[in-house]
């Protein structure tokens, strides 16, 4: 199978913050309409795409969201102050272009300040190159989401590119759904909205779809880079399967069926014991009376910055794992 990097650029290209996923739902649909049997967009937005089969019902999740920032106010020189929609860190922000759903443009500056250490998103504010308030109040309004602009670039080694948390996840899924001919089990491939703000689209598809089994899609940090903390999770080893973060500890049979999956098809992976934030997993796995549920991780670095990093063999070993599991008789 050859990496296709011209479908994950447009994936990260695409605009979809939490909360307006509908461009990049309506490219996800355009990719995978002919290789399901049905699809559905549930009333909280999420793409739910069934490739039938016989066995358990398995739910897939990938979040098509992605983190962005929210205009709250235009002052009388048409500046702009924001709030964060999901995990905005205001060091990461300075000094970024952003670019608006309608293609205005902007750069993040910030108040004068002695201690930057003390630097807070209440500081800072959008310039998009206007002379005052009514001019920008013709390309922009309060509640308008922009999101970082940056180019998508690659080596033979890695990408490197804006949001693949996670479109990456979301390109994992779509290749596996084209490999998958005749599925043995029951699959639900739900590319989810509003995971950034609380992991809501999971909640309500898991819910409507009642799974058997659950599998999250996502990235997960890296701590592969010159002094980082501790973490045994690094670029180019392998997909990594999660044991645990700050939503989930993956079910015990499940997580280790995935690692004899591994083994028995030759596929590199790590084990992921994150010591923060969450997944779909987290509400997927609560859902009802509780869904036995695990994770498929991409090791990233530079989550939640404008220019993330992936290993394109572990890429690759992620969609390989999800299709072989999916395509086996899942015993717990």
């Amino acid at each position: 199978m050859k990496f296709n990097a011209e479908l994950l650029k447009e994936l990260v290209s695409t605009y979809g913050p939490s909360g307006n996923e509908n461009r990049v739902r309506d490219f996800i649909k355009g990719q995978i309409n002919d290789y399901v049997d049905e699809i559905i967009i549930d009333s909280l937005g999420n793409l739910i795409a069934r490739k039938k089969g016989n066995g358990k019902r398995i739910m897939v999740a990938a979040h098509m969201d992605q983190i962005g920032l929210m205009v709250t106010n235009i002052d009388d020189s048409g500046f702009l102050r924001f709030t964060n929609i999901g995990g905005i860190s205001p060091f990461v922000t300075l000094s970024q272009q952003v670019i608006f759903e309608n293609g205005t443009v902007g750069v993040v500056s910030a108040e004068p300040i002695e201690d930057i250490s003390k630097l807070k998103i209440s500081n800072m504010f959008i310039d998009i190159g206007v002379n005052n308030k009514e001019e920008a109040e013709k390309l922009v309004s309060i509640g308008d989401t922009c999101i970082y602009n940056a180019e998508y670039g690659e080596n033979k080694n890695v990408v490197f590119t804006r949001y693949l948390d996670d479109r990456v996840g979301c390109y994992v899924a779509i290749e596996s759904i084209k490999q998958i001919k005749n599925p043995k089990n029951d699959l639900y491939f739900v590319f989810t909205v509003q995971e950034e703000v609380g992991l809501r689209g999971a909640k309500t598809s898991a819910y409507r779809i009642d799974p058997e089994i659950g599998i999250a899609l996502d990235v997960t940090g890296s701590r592969d880079t010159p002094k980082a903390k501790t973490f045994a999770i690094g670029l180019n080893k392998g997909t990594a399967i999660k044991v645990k973060d700050n939503s989930i500890l993956t079910h015990p049979k499940l997580r280790q069926y995935m690692i004899n999956i591994a083994k028995e098809n030759n596929i590199p992976y790590q084990l992921e014991v994150l010591e923060y934030g969450g997944t779909d997993s987290g509400s997927i796995h609560l859902t009802k009376e509780g869904i036995p549920t695990g994770a498929i991780s991409i090791p990233t670095r530079y989550v939640h910055s404008t220019i993330e990093m992936a290993s394109k063999n572990d890429i690759m070993n992620s969609i390989e794992l999800l299709t072989k599991l999916l395509e086996s008789d899942v015993s717990l």
